[in-house]
């Protein structure tokens, strides 16, 4: 094939920059090494941005918040960190009568256990509330109603 003669035969295709349409003589952003420098690769630091001032390291406090989960107390000792002493200790329990107690009273007494047998419920430690203390300050930590 033969090339009219007006026209010269390109030595390469065009760049990306002629195909697309972009702006060929736009400046760069940044500095471009001129022909016997070579760029520094490694520690090279980014120009300035000329729109906001450098960015201020402010230190950060971190502060670490511990959650206890609520402690529900039952007719068992637990194991637990005391709020009053901060001491680890297996709660010492104590028995009072409550509302359960005196409703069995008088369910017995209801039955015709009058000669004395209504109160027995007074003496079974199943029926009766518990407060849990701490064994070291006697503090009341916790109870457990049984109604």
């Amino acid at each position: 094939m033969s090339v009219p003669s007006g026209m010269p035969v390109p030595s390469a295709p065009p760049s990306y920059e002629e195909t697309t349409g972009i702006n060929v003589s736009y400046p760069h952003p940044y500095p471009v090494p001129e022909a016997g420098q070579k760029p520094a690769g490694k520690g090279m630091s980014p120009p300035p941005y000329m729109g906001q001032p450098a960015p201020v390291n402010n230190p950060v406090t971190v502060q670490t918040v511990y959650v206890q989960q609520p402690v529900v107390f039952y007719d068992r000792p637990i194991q637990m960190c005391c709020p009053s002493c901060n001491q680890m200790i297996v709660t010492r329990l104590s028995y009072d009568s409550g509302a359960l107690t005196w409703l069995s009273c008088g369910g017995l007494c209801l039955v015709g256990c009058i000669a004395g047998c209504c109160l027995i419920p007074f003496c079974i430690d199943a029926l009766k509330d518990v407060d849990h203390t701490c064994p070291n300050c006697n503090t009341l930590i916790g109870s457990y109603k049984r109604l």
